[in-house]
């Protein structure tokens, strides 16, 4: 069994704080793999109508698991999913709960209490750099290809056929169960675009001819995919000055290995690896800050930076993501600065073994790699 140390820390940081862990996901992301990785841990797959049985009446079930740590896998399948956690998170909180679900609380209607103070939350992204290394396979061109879920990244071939199976399951079993869509072709039209053009600013009017709906079906389509995870929205950062974009936000596509199936991506060329690299440092920015409040930064004459974190109390953080270091020009940065000069400025690359900085006209860069991510995710000392 392979180890996700990354994942199981952070399971355990949020245990000392809460009794339950809401474990959310996209599908094969490998929720259930990382739950039944813990010592003695009791599983119930909440799909079985054997174990939803056990859970009808759920103080005599609670009552027989005191003191014991327990995975609820797929608790959405439940009637009542956010019952049983509301009554063990108030009356039985010796007994830790791992709940894992493939879409946000809010998502479903099943939800009735979204738990507030009850609960921590963990983000289980694709595949991070310290799930490669833990997977023995820390060759960047095969996780960008292959992608960061588990069953694909360790496939031996080209896993073409597991992205068709795993499109039909997640209309199957997140979509249909969980939002009861119709017009399957429109909405797997769309998931295809958006990955196909993943990155790219997004208007919704553009898609609806192609997916055969209208502009809002599209919008309410966008919707679903972010609170499944499989697509995020990354918005323009602005203090609202007259020159900056305010209104066009990007679209990203939840991974690499889906973004190249539908971009006919089966082998990757030296000018593929920077596009994917930033799609990687991104996902590396969610799994470790655990929030979506990432944006980016453009003006009116296009200049543009990747990525820009903003924390109250703290000037923004602005990223940007080179393959080489080598490849980096501070023009948008010096135009960045203009406007936030009080910002810190972070290169991201994958060809830097140490940290370092580098001076350009009065401002300093620092040039990282995703092994020093802390640096980035972590706010300075406030003086």
């Amino acid at each position: 069994m392979k180890n996700r140390p990354f994942w199981k820390n952070a399971i355990e940081e949020r245990f000392r704080e809460k009794s339950i862990v809401w474990l959310t996901g996209v599908r094969r992301a490998g929720k259930t793999f990382l739950c039944k990785s813990f010592a003695g841990i009791d599983y119930f797959d909440c799909e079985l109508h054997s174990v939803r049985r056990m859970m009808e009446d759920p103080e005599p079930f609670l009552e027989s698991l005191r003191g014991r740590r327990i995975v609820l896998d797929e608790i959405h399948r439940l009637p009542n999913p956010s019952e049983i956690l509301k009554i063990a998170a108030d009356h039985y909180p010796d007994i830790q709960i791992i709940a894992t679900g493939s879409s946000t609380l809010s998502a479903s209607a099943k939800f009735k209490d979204t738990l507030t103070d009850r609960k921590r939350e963990l983000w289980l992204t694709p595949m991070i750099a310290n799930d490669c290394e833990s997977f023995g396979n820390a060759n960047l061109r095969h996780r960008f290809l292959h992608g960061g879920l588990p069953p694909f990244f360790i496939h031996a071939g080209y896993p073409e056929r597991n992205f068709q199976d795993w499109i039909d399951a997640f209309w199957a079993k997140d979509i249909q169960e969980l939002f009861r869509l119709e017009k399957r072709y429109s909405f797997q039209k769309f998931f295809e675009l958006i990955m196909a053009q993943s990155g790219g600013i997004f208007e919704a009017s553009r898609f609806a001819s192609p997916c055969e709906v209208s502009r809002t079906t599209i919008s309410n389509y966008l919707k679903v995919m972010e609170a499944t995870f499989t697509a995020h929205i990354i918005r323009p950062f602005s203090s609202r000055k007259q020159n900056e974009i305010i209104s066009a936000p990007k679209v990203y596509g939840f991974d690499t290995g889906f973004v190249c199936y539908y971009r006919g991506w089966h082998e990757l060329r030296n000018d593929d690896m920077g596009y994917l690299w930033e799609h990687f440092v991104l996902n590396e920015l969610f799994a470790h800050q655990q929030t979506r409040n990432i944006g980016y930064w453009r003006d009116k004459q296009a200049h543009e930076i990747d990525f820009v974190i903003n924390r109250p109390g703290h000037p923004p953080l602005a990223i940007e993501c080179k393959w080489r270091d080598k490849d980096f020009d501070p023009t948008n940065i010096k135009i960045f600065l203009r406007h936030y000069p009080k910002a810190r400025v972070y290169v991201i690359a994958h060809d830097i073994n140490r940290p370092y900085d580098r001076k350009y006209d009065g401002f300093t860069v620092k040039f990282i790699n995703l092994t020093n991510l802390e640096m980035v995710c972590v706010p300075p000392p406030t003086s």
